[in-house]
């Protein structure tokens, strides 16, 4: 069965059965909710972190920062690549060398072996594990259910990251408030738990059987033997698609606000918040269930209703929950337990609605027309605009916090992601109404 798209383009829709599809959708959430959390441990420990390996929040940017370049470097060449070799591949090596390299992340080595680490992790998880993932979700899913499938990867691998985050939530608090240890001993166990699951996972994918082949890709490996395309032509074929364009500015609005969650947790703890690590990485955990909630959620919505439609009011309800985020600590010292009380619901709100836009925008390429055998390509180029804020966003925020200490420099920092938020709902509008008008024109 291949149905038609409003762009008049075929949609791959693979020939497998569909517990086939659901169970390959199934091994890919486990290992991108595996192996995402080892890098971004700073979401819930982030003032352990700091006192683990002795830096500051400065330096701590230019970690993620050196990260976000990696990445960025990395997506191109990882379109690239998830074109010509297996997933199955690509996945498993990811996985065990992010667990190994986490291994050495928890000697507490000196900074430049930690930057060198993250290097490394930049290419571990973005130049061979990122678009073959997504390209593979795109292959399995139907056009009629690319919202749910891109809702339960986000959605299902945040279940897993929730899963993990409790259990190493709970090995940190006994630890430290049962035994007595230090927050580096516990950080450390932590940072075992994550090493250890990448690794075990990787070595248990290696045996899973590889899936079967879609008759899309069978076209596409055939397609390959008879047709010979440029990197610069594909590159060019892409550029030509303008909704690939306005696709690509709403990820890049939609990520940043996904990084203004990893704030939470220290934004709990200034000011008259003042929360402990332990309350505070107990609400950022809490959040982190809401990805289940928001991504599946989402996607089906958007399969129900209109994919534009939910991501433009999410986007734009994200932008209000981060303004009350600045306003709401002001009004604190009238009624401090209220206060606290209400932004721990904004921040639980805020979490389901960046995961439900995180679990539909990449539903949005079923939109854009892109030829299966440049998918790939395409997720490339996305990511590259998309998720150029893992560059300088750690350094805005390293330079707020530090240049404005205290509650001052999360709220200009959260005002900065409100403005973005808003942004990226007219970039979604705007898509809503060109799809309305290639719609309109295919009809006549």
């Amino acid at each position: 069965m291949v149905e038609k798209t409003l762009t008049g383009i075929t949609s791959p829709i693979a020939d497998t059965t569909r517990p086939q599809r659901y169970m390959q959708l199934l091994l890919l959430v486990i290992a991108a909710g595996a192996i995402y959390p080892l890098l971004y441990l700073r979401q819930v420990y982030q003032t352990p972190m700091l006192e683990f390996f002795h830096i500051d929040n400065s330096q701590l940017g230019y970690l993620y920062s050196i990260l976000g370049t990696v990445f960025l470097i990395s997506y191109l060449p990882s379109g690239w690549l998830a074109d010509r070799i297996a997933p199955r591949f690509l996945i498993c090596f990811s996985l065990i060398a992010t667990g190994a390299l986490g291994l050495v992340y928890s000697t507490a080595p000196s900074f430049p072996i930690l930057f060198a680490v993250f290097c490394c992790w930049g290419l571990t998880t973005g130049l061979t594990f990122w678009a073959s993932i997504l390209k593979r979700v795109k292959t399995i899913a139907a056009h009629d259910e690319q919202g749910r499938f891109f809702g339960l990867l986000d959605g299902g691998r945040g279940l897993i990251e929730a899963l993990l985050a409790t259990v190493a939530l709970v090995i940190f608090a006994t630890a430290t408030e049962k035994h007595g240890l230090p927050t580096n001993i516990g950080f450390r166990y932590v940072v075992y738990l994550y090493s250890g699951v990448c690794i075990g996972l990787g070595l248990l994918m290696a045996l899973v059987k590889e899936p079967p082949t879609t008759k899309e890709e069978r076209q596409q490996a055939a397609d390959k033997l008879t047709q010979h395309h440029s990197l610069w032509s594909d590159l060019v074929t892409l550029m030509r698609i303008p909704q690939l364009w306005l696709m690509a500015a709403i990820v890049f609005c939609g990520y940043q606000i996904f990084w203004a969650t990893y704030s939470f947790s220290a934004y709990l703890q200034v000011g008259d918040l003042k929360m402990t690590v332990v309350m505070a990485g107990t609400l950022t955990t809490l959040k982190l269930w809401m990805r289940p909630i928001g991504g599946i959620g989402g996607g089906y919505l958007g399969d129900r209703f209109s994919t534009l439609g939910v991501l433009t009011s999410a986007l734009f309800l994200a932008a209000l929950g981060l303004v009350a985020l600045v306003v709401l600590p002001t009004f604190g010292h009238l009624n401090p337990r209220a206060g606290v009380a209400m932004i721990a619901v904004v921040v639980l709100l805020i979490g389901i609605l960046t995961y439900a836009i995180r679990g539909l925008y990449w539903s949005l390429l079923d939109e854009c027309g892109i030829p299966l055998r440049i998918t790939g390509l395409a997720i490339g180029l996305v990511s590259l605009i998309g998720y150029s804020p893992d560059v300088f966003l750690p350094l805005v925020n390293g330079w707020t916090t530090e240049h404005f200490p205290g509650l001052l420099g999360y709220q200009f920092y959260f005002s900065y992601i409100a403005a973005i938020s808003v942004i990226g709902g007219v970039a979604a509008m705007a898509l809503k109404c060109m799809r309305k008008t290639v719609a309109k024109d295919a009809l006549q």
